[in-house]
């Protein structure tokens, strides 16, 4: 009978139920990689995943060879080729419905309230996602309508934090300045007289505003309360969108 390892790896600490332990430990090597990591030795890795190095040594053979690590020249470890491909194969087939429809059904489901995703297209904004209140009384904008830049929450914030119009003149210049100080946007009546809204900025990964979150109800509902859940799911999807 073979005997117990001495020591127990991050894999098998973790281990999936009904897998194989061999891959398990691969993917630990792999994991193994950190932000700002261009390479790294066979003991930086085995001490990293607490694989034996003999362990570690041959698991890498099996990753290079099909492309996952390279070794270079002076023996260290990097990132292989086949990371690259798939990642690529990723990033093609990503949708940006996976990721902005979950936060918008979560800020429905928090506040009871109707929730949208709006993006600039020319001098109007469209809503390029929207989830419903389940109130049978809502404001009935669906995905795929377009609506003004300079009215409504949305619209506001769109073009507060526009290089350009954001300098706008006179009144709006003031309300833009303070929409971007407060990193919101909140009225009952800016489109229409019946409707109140709360909207918050979508940030790319170079910090340039790429859509704006609305939540929008009948006047009468409206609750400043709800400003705290819009800004948390603008939040959620602050670098991940484009």
């Amino acid at each position: 009978m073979p005997r117990k390892p001495a020591r127990e790896s991050i894999a098998d600490a973790d281990a999936a139920h009904g897998g194989v332990a061999a891959v398990d430990r691969a993917l630990s090597l792999l994991a193994a990689f950190r932000a700002g990591d261009a390479a790294l030795a066979l003991a930086d890795l085995a001490q990293r995943t607490r694989l034996y190095k003999s362990t570690a040594l041959r698991l890498l053979a099996s990753l290079e060879h099909a492309g996952w690590v390279q070794r270079l020249a002076d023996g260290r470890y990097a990132i292989g080729r086949e990371v690259v491909r798939v990642h690529a194969i990723y990033t093609a087939s990503f949708s940006l419905d996976r990721l902005v429809l979950p936060v918008l059904q979560e800020l429905v489901h928090a506040t009871r309230e109707s929730a949208a995703y709006h993006v600039r297209r020319g001098d109007a904004r469209l809503c390029l996602y929207r989830v419903d209140s389940p109130h049978p009384v809502r404001d009935h904008i669906r995905a795929g309508d377009l609506l003004p830049l300079d009215k409504g929450t949305g619209g506001r914030v769109l073009c507060a934090f526009d290089p350009v119009q954001g300098k706008a003149a006179g009144r709006d210049r003031r309300l833009y300045a303070r929409i971007r100080a407060d990193g919101f946007y909140a009225a009952v009546g800016d489109r229409l007289a019946e409707l109140a809204g709360i909207s918050a900025p979508v940030l790319n990964a170079k910090g340039t505003v790429v859509a704006a979150i609305t939540l929008s109800c009948p006047a009468h509902r409206y609750d400043e309360r709800h400003i705290g859940a819009v800004v948390q799911a603008a939040r959620e999807l602050n670098g991940q969108v484009d």
